[in-house]
């Protein structure tokens, strides 16, 4: 329950307009259902009403109201109206609220996503953040939802016996005390359904990040016919999650199917009482009645809403903790200097370390401004690091780099990233239009700005020859484009923001000799306005570079 007390402090307003509506709407009902007394009477004949009855008739009276039997039902219906109506603004702002938890919870998590440092997403696995913005903040927002109507059944729990009180407080006092002795008796599949809860939250995560680790890699999996393992283990893990889900509905049913007839009982056993022990009048026995099956009904209820929200209360602990992980890898925003690259990068006396031993030491490199550079080295020796560290997506713990004689730890770094356009190593398209793959992530994207980069990127006239042109589908991860195409259109993205430098990790990798010699063709052309930086170990890229820098030779 700590979990809806947190909810109603996060979002004060909605709480208390609901709140309000669920107590004004307990209490008109409340004040209805006292007319029952005085109206049994009139059916029946007896003049008997007891106290609370007598209360009715004075306050009639006082009212000008006749106690017929057709007022009487009139006040009694009405009250059942209002309550009614009250309930359905309250459960209205528990709609609205259970769709802004969600929203507040994906927002709240993205954006702790994309302020992280890149280090951060090398040891995340995209499948459990992409579970936690979607199944997680669903099911944290529902647990918001039923505990709500917890509260609401709470509400008429209190009016319900508090009317009864005032006919029969020994009664309602028994009543209520075997409605929490049966409570007390289901606790047990209270904390089934919570475990059950925590073991769909583990395994829905471990399911759907390697489901997308799965689909990442289905082409070399069904090349090899390895996909049957894959298959094997994905089996194995719904079958977990079935198990859990099997446990979550056996605890909900169990629930359900006990507290009827234990219902029936007690509220046979509270007649017994009624008309044995304290010899109470037909209509307050058949109001007590009423009213104690009422009671223990609402109780029953709010006791499963709760159960419901054991079992969602996983799911946002787990969501609370990825968010809060998040928070604490944000990135430092640096310096305020505005970036200007008109002379050179220069990088003195760098050192970085991923554990003991120095991937650089002692590092000394000049970039000059609009030249093409090819940074070399043998495979896993620190060239993408170096170009990281370019980016300033890795911090060096030694050394400064400065930009045009300014230290990187000055600039603004998101500034200073404008001026960057990046090539990663593996080619990432969406499944999308190619105007879209090369202008995402713009704040203002233009069909020329796309036009422009496909052009310099050497790929305009291929898109023209298209019959749908930019808005011509790529395929999951760029699959109905050649090996050349793709990287072009990545090229293309990396220009769309008009850079002052182009960084590019191993571009001709997995290209044949003639596409590497068609990129390399359009990354000299493109040093002619931007400095072109590339990481390769590939001879076409060396000769047409202007500057080769080996970092195992050339810096130290």
């Amino acid at each position: 329950m700590s979990t809806l007390i947190e909810f109603l402090r996060i979002y004060p307003a909605r709480s208390a307009l609901m709140l309000i509506c669920l107590i004004v709407a307990g209490t008109a009902e409340g004040l209805s259902l006292t007319a029952l007394l005085p109206m049994l009477s009139v059916a029946a004949g007896d003049g008997s009403t007891g106290e609370i009855g007598e209360l009715v008739l004075k306050g009639l009276a006082w009212a000008q109201i006749q106690p017929t039997i057709g007022a009487l039902l009139l006040i009694i219906v009405g009250g059942i109206i209002l309550k009614s109506g009250l309930l359905l603004v309250a459960n209205r702002q528990v709609g609205y609220t259970v769709a802004r938890v969600a929203t507040d919870f994906r927002i709240t998590l993205i954006n702790a996503l994309l302020a992280c440092e890149w280090q951060y997403f090398a040891r995340q696995r995209a499948g459990q953040l992409a579970n936690s913005v979607a199944t997680e903040a669903n099911r944290a927002a529902m647990g918001f939802e039923f505990g709500a109507r917890g509260i609401s059944y709470f509400f008429q729990i209190v009016v319900y016996a508090g009317v009864a009180f005032m006919i029969s407080w020994q009664a309602t006092l028994v009543s209520i005390g075997l409605g929490l002795l049966s409570a007390t008796l289901m606790h047990s599949l209270m904390r089934a359904a919570r475990r059950a809860g925590v073991g769909q939250t583990e395994l829905m995560r471990e399911l759907l990040s390697y489901l997308t680790d799965v689909l990442r890699s289905v082409k070399p999996l069904k090349a090899m016919s390895r996909d049957s393992v894959a298959q094997a283990s994905l089996q194995q893990q719904t079958d977990g999650l079935e198990d859990a889900i099997r446990r979550e509905v056996m605890s909900r049913e169990s629930l359900r199917a006990l507290q009827d007839p234990l219902l029936a009982a007690l509220a046979a056993f509270a007649l017994y009482v009624a008309l044995s022990w304290w010899g109470l009048s037909l209509p307050e026995v058949m109001v007590l009645v009423f009213l104690h099956v009422r009671l223990l009904g609402l109780l029953n209820k709010a006791q499963r809403e709760y159960q419901k929200v054991m079992v969602q209360e996983s799911a946002y602990r787990s969501l609370k903790k990825t968010i809060s992980d998040a928070q604490l890898e944000i990135e430092r925003s640096g310096g305020t200097m505005t970036p200007t690259l008109e002379r050179s990068i220069d990088m003195e006396k760098l050192y970085f370390s991923y554990a003991k031993d120095p991937m650089f030491e002692d590092l000394n490199v000049t970039i000059p401004a609009r030249s093409f550079v090819a940074i070399t080295a043998p495979s896993g020796t620190g060239k993408s690091t170096f170009l990281d560290l370019l980016c300033g997506l890795l911090k060096p713990q030694g050394g400064v780099v400065r930009v045009d004689g300014v230290s990187l730890n000055d600039l603004d770094l998101r500034q200073w990233r404008r001026l960057i356009g990046y090539v990663p190593q593996e080619t990432v398209l969406l499944h999308d239009t190619i105007l879209n793959n090369v202008l995402i992530g713009e704040a203002e994207p233009s069909e020329e700005d796309a036009r422009r980069a496909l052009t310099q990127a050497g790929l305009w006239n291929f898109v023209f020859s298209l019959p749908d042109g930019v808005n011509t589908i790529v395929g999951e991860r760029g699959g109905r484009l050649s090996g050349g195409q793709g990287q072009r259109v990545a090229i293309a993205r990396a220009l769309a923001h008009n850079p002052k430098i182009l960084i590019l990790d191993e571009p001709t990798s997995s290209l044949d000799r003639v596409n590497a010699q068609l990129i390399c063709d359009t990354l000299a052309e493109l040093s002619r306005s931007l400095t072109v930086v590339v990481a390769s170990h590939h001879d076409l890229i060396v000769e047409r570079a202007d500057l080769e820098i080996n970092l195992k030779t050339d810096v130290k």
